[in-house]
């Protein structure tokens, strides 16, 4: 299929060039044999072929998915492994780096936004209700909360919020006391941890 042909040379190339210096050309160069006008008729810009690839690289890694048949782990103890399996995945936290710069596009941060709100908010209700039900959570803000936690993700990224590494710590430490008065103790030591580890990351390629 050319969209998957597509996606397969666009990561490739975002991975090893990097998404700025990689061009519609280039991705038509990898795919040899293809033109682009084949590209456009399915992606109308970069911009597009960067978010339909974070997309499938969720679908093809969802951390949801990965913790719903486990029977031997609570509402709230999915929540915090679906939270360190979504960061776990090397080539999707590269992609999205390299997507930073492109959320200065208003039409790609509304798409994102309207992805989280269709895809994710559903699933961290499900992981709320449950813990609910399970006695792991204590929150009369499940649905809210669903739709805030997606959310809370541009507000933690320093292109949409501009941030230093210390103040993106505390904006944690800020969530982590929200979720708790909420009967949501979602942030703790791991999570924390792997905060810390991605404030690193940020700090050492800047």
């Amino acid at each position: 299929m050319t969209v998957e042909k597509v996606l397969a040379a666009a990561q490739k190339l975002f991975l090893e060039k990097g998404y700025d210096k990689t061009t519609i050309q280039d991705i038509v160069n990898e795919l040899g044999g293809l033109t682009k006008g084949a590209i456009y008729h399915h992606f109308k810009s970069k911009e597009e072929i960067m978010n339909a690839l974070d997309g499938k690289m969720f679908l093809e890694n969802n951390p949801f998915h990965a913790v719903k048949e486990r029977n031997d782990l609570n509402g709230l103890q999915k929540m915090k492994m679906a939270m360190l399996l979504n960061q776990s995945g090397d080539e999707r936290t590269e992609l999205s780096k390299q997507a930073i710069p492109m959320l200065k596009n208003p039409r790609i941060l509304a798409g994102m936004i309207d992805s989280n709100r269709r895809i994710l908010s559903p699933r961290w209700l499900e992981l709320l209700e449950e813990g609910n039900q399970d006695g792991s959570l204590h929150t009369q803000y499940a649905k809210e909360l669903s739709e805030l936690i997606p959310l809370l993700e541009f507000w933690l990224m320093p292109s949409v919020y501009p941030a230093s590494a210390e103040e993106i710590c505390h904006k944690f430490a800020f969530i982590k006391d929200m979720l708790d008065s909420m009967g949501v103790p979602l942030i703790d030591d791991e999570i924390m941890d792997m905060v810390n580890r991605s404030v690193s990351a940020i700090k050492d390629d800047d």
